[in-house]
C-alpha cells in the first residue's frame, strides 16, 4: 500500500491509496474521421451516451519549473507526477473572469484533480508573471501552494473546442476536444504571435471512476481508434519547439 507520497516536491502530503478520489483517463486519438462521424460512434456505443452541456471553448495556461520537470517526467513516463495549469472557458483574450487553477495528479494510471479557484486577470500584451503572482497573492490560496507557485512560470497558453458525453448509467463520461491552437506565453513582452494550430486531431477521453473499471471494454471494443498516452502540453510544447 502506498501512503504519504509527495508529488512532484509540489504538494502536501497526498494518500495515493485513496483510489475513491481518483478516476481513469483513458484517451483516443484520430485524424482520420470526420467530428460529425465521431460523434456518432460515441451516441451509437452500446452504453448509450447522450449530450451533456453546451459546447463550449476551453483555455488552458500551463505552468511548469524553470528547468521544464513536469515537462520532462510526462517524457521520462515517471508514475507519479503533476500537472499545473490555469483553466477558463468561452474567450481565450480579454477579461478572463473565473479562471480556475488546477493541480493535475497522476499515480500510474489513476487521476486526481484539486481545484483552486483564480481572482480575475486580463490576458492580453501586459500579461507577465508578475502579474500572474499577484493573483495568485490576492486569491486566497493556501501558503503551501503560494510557495511552491513561486517557483513556476507559464510555459504555453492552449485552447480548443469541447463537447461533453455521459452514459445512460451515468457512470462514465466522454469529452472530444477538436480545433486545437497552441500559443508560446512568456514571463513578460507577450505577443502572442507564435502560434500554431491543429485542425485534424480529434481527442476522445473515457473517464471514470476506479470502481466503474468493468464495462469500460464494452465503450472501446466499438471505438475504431488507437488508445495512446496524449497530453495537450506536451503536444504543444513539441510543436512550438519550447524545449
Amino acid at each position: 500500500m502506498i501512503r504519504n507520497i509527495k508529488i512532484s516536491n509540489m504538494m502536501p502530503k497526498t494518500n495515493l491509496s485513496d483510489v475513491e478520489n481518483f478516476r481513469y483517463e483513458k484517451k483516443f486519438v484520430t485524424s482520420e474521421l470526420f467530428l460529425y462521424e465521431v460523434e456518432h460512434l460515441i451516441k451509437h456505443n452500446p452504453l448509450v451516451f447522450s449530450e451533456m452541456y453546451n459546447k463550449r471553448t476551453v483555455n488552458n495556461i500551463y505552468l511548469d519549473s524553470i528547468d521544464y520537470k513536469n515537462y520532462r517526467e510526462h517524457i521520462e513516463g515517471t508514475s507519479q507526477r503533476l500537472k499545473v495549469r490555469i483553466r477558463w472557458y468561452g474567450e481565450t483574450f480579454g477579461f478572463i473572469k473565473n479562471p480556475v487553477l488546477e493541480l493535475k495528479i497522476k499515480n500510474n494510471e489513476l487521476n486526481k484533480k484539486l481545484h483552486f479557484s483564480l481572482d480575475p486577470f486580463v490576458l492580453d500584451k501586459s500579461f507577465s508573471l508578475d502579474l500572474l503572482q499577484k493573483v495568485f497573492l490576492n486569491s486566497k490560496l493556501p501558503k503551501w501552494l503560494i510557495e511552491k507557485l513561486r517557483l513556476f512560470f507559464p510555459t504555453l497558453l492552449n485552447s480548443y473546442k469541447r463537447k461533453y458525453f455521459v452514459s445512460a448509467d451515468k457512470k462514465h463520461r466522454i469529452t472530444l476536444d477538436w480545433d486545437m491552437i497552441f500559443f508560446r506565453i512568456r514571463s513578460r513582452n507577450n505577443s502572442f504571435s507564435e502560434k500554431i494550430a491543429d485542425k485534424e486531431t480529434c481527442i476522445l477521453e473515457i473517464k471514470y471512476s476506479s470502481k466503474d473499471y468493468g464495462k469500460t471494454e464494452i465503450i472501446t471494443e466499438h471505438l475504431p481508434f488507437r488508445l495512446i498516452a496524449h497530453s495537450k502540453y506536451i503536444s504543444g510544447i513539441r510543436l512550438l519547439n519550447l524545449y
